[in-house]
């Protein structure tokens, strides 16, 4: 029982390792090539939020997606040649507070930090977990996320988000993909949770957020990475939710990503190596990480523990995955799941459950080890 205990940790541990510092060459000269990567020189329309938050239109086909060096031929695709069952990919919902309405056929591009470029992300540091594991063959990965704004040290540059991922690979070698909300001081100037996206190609072992490297591929002119999520969950209030979900295009194969049911853009398969084809885990929570997640950790979901439950804890709910490429969604087998925390005086897991009108759902979360700054 034991050996079994520590193959399940060393697993759950693969799948959430720290990311290495080790940077291709051709990346960090590609890096150093793009440091204004987000300073463009034709903007169609610039665009003022209520909350302060500006935004330049910019030509789809002129995004930093195409300075990869894997992308320079790439040709849009502006939405996918298949869609899962029931999902609606030409309207938001009446009530989103961050629609960006730039003119079609351009995308949102946020400033950050009162400059016109995203500053550089790393994963370089600690992280600290706590959700729900999922192990087989993955072609997509759908939640609706409970949407909290956990406290974050703004001086610490580290990180908390909820969110769903896919992997593949091994050890050494990992490819993930994901998107939710997060609270990232460094990247935003700010402690507010915002909508975000990040990925990791295991092969060269780069990490990246939204627009922080070239990469995603956005099409979407209404919803701009980075965007802040308002209002988030009151405790033991009104809970704000937001629905996720990753598929894969069975004709291109490429990595799909919506938000609240509409297609924002998509990963090209070509980006990775070992997600190529299908991913091997999925994953459903809360992760911290930065300089001092582990050793300083910020708050997780709602700053609460999973016992807390509804209203007081941080949930995910309509947990499926899709394991064949015909998109087809469904609750995983219980078999192939498992709750794990990385630190349980920190973070919990608990209450994994089942029913008809919340599918599969997890509650999550804690205090880490926050103090008032």
């Amino acid at each position: 029982m034991k050996g079994m205990q520590a193959i399940s940790v060393t697993l759950f541990m693969s799948f959430l390792v720290l990311l290495t510092r080790g940077k291709d060459v051709q990346y960090r000269r590609q890096e150093e090539d793009n440091t204004q990567i987000l300073t463009y020189h034709r903007v169609n329309k610039t665009i003022v939020m209520k909350d302060g938050d500006v935004y330049d239109c910019i030509d789809v086909n002129e995004q930093s997606a195409f300075r990869h060096p894997l992308l320079k031929d790439h040709k849009v695709q502006m939405q996918p040649n298949s869609f899962p069952v029931w999902m609606d990919i030409q309207t938001l919902p009446s009530d989103e507070p961050s629609i960006i309405e730039c003119p079609t056929g351009t995308i949102p591009i946020m400033r950050t930090n009162g400059s016109g470029t995203i500053a550089a992300h790393s994963y370089d540091g600690q992280l600290e977990s706590a959700g729900l594991i999922y192990q087989g063959d993955v072609y997509g990965v759908r939640g609706v996320l409970n949407v909290w704004e956990p406290k974050v040290n703004k001086y610490s540059k580290d990180s908390s988000a909820m969110c769903v991922e896919m992997k593949s690979g091994g050890e050494q070698h990992i490819d993930r993909i994901g998107a939710g909300v997060r609270v990232f001081p460094t990247l935003s100037g700010d402690t507010f949770v915002r909508f975000h996206i990040s990925w990791y190609d295991g092969l060269y072992k780069k990490s990246c957020i939204d627009f922080s490297c070239p990469g995603f591929v956005q099409v979407s002119h209404r919803v701009g990475l980075g965007a802040r999520m308002r209002p988030p969950s009151v405790y033991h209030g009104k809970q704000t939710v937001i629905h996720i979900q990753i598929f894969k295009d069975p004709v291109p194969k490429n990595w799909w990503l919506t938000y609240e049911h509409v297609a924002i853009g998509y990963w090209p398969s070509a980006l990775f190596e070992f997600l190529r084809n299908k991913g091997d885990a999925a994953f459903w929570g809360g992760i911290v990480e930065g300089p001092t997640a582990s050793s300083n950790s910020p708050q997780m979901g709602s700053g609460h523990f999973a016992s807390e439950g509804y209203g007081g804890a941080a949930f995910v709910k309509n947990i499926q995955i899709a394991n064949n490429e015909k998109g087809y969604f469904d609750t995983p087998n219980k078999s192939q799941v498992r709750p794990e925390s990385s630190d349980k005086s920190k973070y919990t897991v608990e209450r994994f459950e089942y029913s008809k009108y919340v599918g599969m759902r997890i509650f999550y979360g804690g205090l880490g080890s926050y103090k008032a700054y």
